[in-house]
């Protein structure tokens, strides 16, 4: 079953505040990254949340097709999922390079694009999908919204996961992100701190 952003405020991933700012990101068909560092972080348990508010249609690469310029076509008015932007087809949809430019460039085109990396930062993530995987500025740009998970207890068997950061992106220019901080966990007093309120987002 899949969880909803209710089901992630109650098992404390995250705020009822987040969990706002994360169905407005949908609501609006912006495009989001989710990402971490480690493997079972929740990072597909936390997009598959948010692609559940979704009332346009949401196809997966790799489970509903491998082309990636035709499921741009069917899932107009979407969401085109990528699971995760890495260099070896280690799971259905996992992808690298012509693929990945080619999702992002069908944003303009009226899809929204879900994706997933291994990254600590946004500067990170950026610098994969910009530099590594040559994503032009202006398409990497149309990412409103990027989630940064972290897993706590042992790393093969979590106990929790909590979104630890939430960052807005105001642009992008040879590769950087202005990335804007809205959210942030703190692991002293297991709390969450919203830090800004979006600009890109009417919330």
């Amino acid at each position: 079953m899949t969880l909803r952003l209710d089901d992630l405020v109650a098992n404390r991933t995250l705020s009822p505040e987040i969990a706002h700012v994360l169905r407005a990101t949908v609501a609006a068909r912006r495009s989001f990254l989710v990402m971490a560092v480690p493997r079972l972080a929740g990072k597909t348990t936390t997009m598959q949340a948010m692609l559940a508010e979704s009332r346009g249609p949401v196809l997966a690469l790799g489970y509903d097709g491998d082309d990636v310029a035709d499921l741009v076509t069917k899932a107009r008015g979407g969401y085109l999922v990528v699971p995760e932007v890495a260099p070896g087809p280690y799971a259905p949809g996992y992808v690298w390079g012509a693929p990945v430019r080619r999702a992002f460039a069908g944003i303009a085109r009226g899809t929204a694009l879900a994706t997933a990396l291994h990254a600590p930062d946004p500067e990170s993530a950026f610098a994969i999908l910009c530099q590594e995987n040559k994503v032009p500025d202006a398409d990497a740009a149309r990412l409103a919204i990027v989630v940064y998970m972290r897993a706590l207890g042992p790393q093969t068997a979590p106990t929790r996961r909590v979104v630890e950061t939430v960052h807005e992106i105001l642009g992008v220019t040879k590769g950087r992100p202005d990335a804007r901080l809205l959210f942030r966990w703190h692991e002293r007093g297991d709390r969450f701190e919203q830090v800004a309120k979006p600009e890109r987002l009417a919330v």
